[in-house]
């Protein structure tokens, strides 16, 4: 499939390589705080790890920490993983000593995971209000509550009072000038029912039939979709979670033969190929691909995140700092080596002013929905598949293809700010999918491609299988 548009910001990236483009950055902020404490035992002795070999350490040290285990998370920085204790001054079994000789810097804090998850609790009883969110931040050591700009009057003093109420140092309220949504409108790659989003990874099935993944307030939305706006349905909504516990759903292509392969394009005859399901980690850096905007960086802020949309309450989600607009949901987030992260659920702010977005763990949702990644197992493995804990190569890692695009003649689009039919952004982005479809006239429809598909999950080479775009990850 080819791409007629220019998101207004992107970046292309290879497996092995990422080059800037355009008003993309790729300089992430320090991971490492220092509130609430320092590192124990003077100099630093931690490995230098990828982020998700953090994940798989932390995972580790968590069983080996037991109660004194108070979070982790991934300083980008040093590319080190940092493991929050507490509860130490009786620590008779040295796990401290065998957490550092692990690898880890161990930092000492006060609030414990069951303190924090208590608060989380607490939260959920008694501010559970619409425009508010919450997630634990390993870095600060707190619950970060967030609360867009509908919050006033008495729910914002309710809000106040409840985190007061929680104790000094358990949490911090930020307020955001946006509103909290989903963004299922105004995007471009896949068309259902007056809503679009966009389609998050391909994956196979529990009876083995080509699916795909794709945000659960879309597949509410509608029952079928098209890659091409009014055109004829290509693919069936088995299963769809939203809201409740998760953002999800499970889309069955309608033809049996279709080829979904397992990579996310990220436009310029370029793509990511997804090797593994893998689970987010804080500090990490992450990489979203959505209808409306295109490719876009950032860093995982929180994990299990409670997020309170005018459609109801949703919980286990991931936090981020990446941008997103109506039209990106169900878009893809993942990781420069290949790994699936998540679906992007909703948020407030824009790819303008920046803003908090939340996605669905793509783990859980496979889980949920019995799924694996890619056709048939081809490249498609869950989390954990071929990697070593703790270890410094990931498997997969030695694909550098691409790394020679870094050269600027291979840039997809120079560093253009086209935004020639980027959606205009004025659509409500309700879940029930009210939003009516913009500017897009759906007259790239000829010739097997999407309509307006720009770099936008849905889009691809329909030439691979001789089907629609859907057919290409993005």
């Amino acid at each position: 499939m080819s791409h007629k548009r220019i998101p207004k910001r992107k970046a292309a990236i290879a497996v092995g390589g990422v080059a800037a483009l355009g008003a993309a950055a790729l300089l992430l902020p320090q991971a490492n705080a220092s509130q609430d404490g320092g590192a124990r035992g003077g100099a630093s002795t931690a490995r230098t790890l990828k982020a998700d070999d953090a994940d798989d350490l932390a995972a580790r040290l968590s069983k080996l920490l037991g109660d004194a285990f108070a979070g982790s998370y991934y300083d980008s920085a040093n590319r080190q993983l940092v493991v929050n204790v507490t509860d130490v001054s009786g620590d008779d079994n040295n796990v401290i000593v065998q957490a550092k000789k692990a690898g880890a810097e161990v930092r000492e804090v006060d609030n414990s995971t069951a303190e924090l998850q208590a608060a989380a609790r607490t939260l959920r009883t008694k501010a559970t209000i619409p425009g508010t969110a919450w997630a634990v931040d390993p870095r600060t050591n707190k619950i970060l509550v967030t609360a867009d700009s509908t919050v006033t009057g008495t729910r914002w003093d309710r809000l106040e009072s409840t985190v007061d109420g929680l104790g000094s140092g358990m949490a911090t309220v930020k307020k955001s000038p946006g509103t909290f949504r989903t963004f299922v409108s105004g995007g471009d790659a896949i068309f259902g029912g007056g809503a679009r989003c966009s389609l998050g990874f391909n994956v196979t099935a529990g009876d083995g039939s080509p699916a795909f993944l794709t945000a659960g307030h879309c597949g509410v939305a509608a029952q079928q979709w098209s890659d091409a706006q009014n055109g004829a349905p290509i693919a069936t909504v088995d299963q769809a979670t939203f809201p409740g516990n998760g953002d999800f759903a499970l889309v069955k292509y309608d033809d049996p033969n279709t080829q979904a392969p397992s990579d996310v394009n990220v436009g310029g005859g370029q793509s990511v190929q997804i090797l593994q399901a893998t689970e987010a980690t804080v500090g990490q850096q992450v990489f979203r691909m959505g209808s409306t905007t295109g490719l876009h960086d950032g860093q995982v802020l929180g994990l299990d995140a409670t997020v309170n949309y005018p459609e109801g309450t949703v919980t286990g989600l991931i936090q981020t700092d990446v941008c997103a607009e109506p039209g990106d949901s169900g878009g893809s987030l993942f990781t420069q080596d290949g790994g699936a992260v998540g679906l992007t659920s909703g948020g407030s702010g824009d790819c303008t002013s920046g803003g908090e977005t939340f996605f669905q763990p793509v783990t859980t949702a496979l889980a949920a929905t019995g799924a694996t990644l890619g056709d048939a197992g081809a490249g498609g493995q869950q989390a954990g598949d071929g990697q070593q804990a703790g270890g410094d190569q990931q498997a997969g890692n030695d694909q550098q293809a691409g790394n020679d695009q870094q050269a600027g003649g291979d840039r997809i689009g120079g560093g253009q700010e086209a935004g020639a039919g980027a959606g205009d952004g004025s659509d409500a982005g309700s879940a029930d999918g009210s939003g009516a479809a913009d500017d897009q006239s759906g007259a790239d429809a000829k010739n097997g491609r999407a309509s307006g598909t720009g770099h936008g999950s849905g889009g691809g080479n329909a030439g691979r299988s001789g089907r629609s775009g859907l057919t290409d990850t993005h």
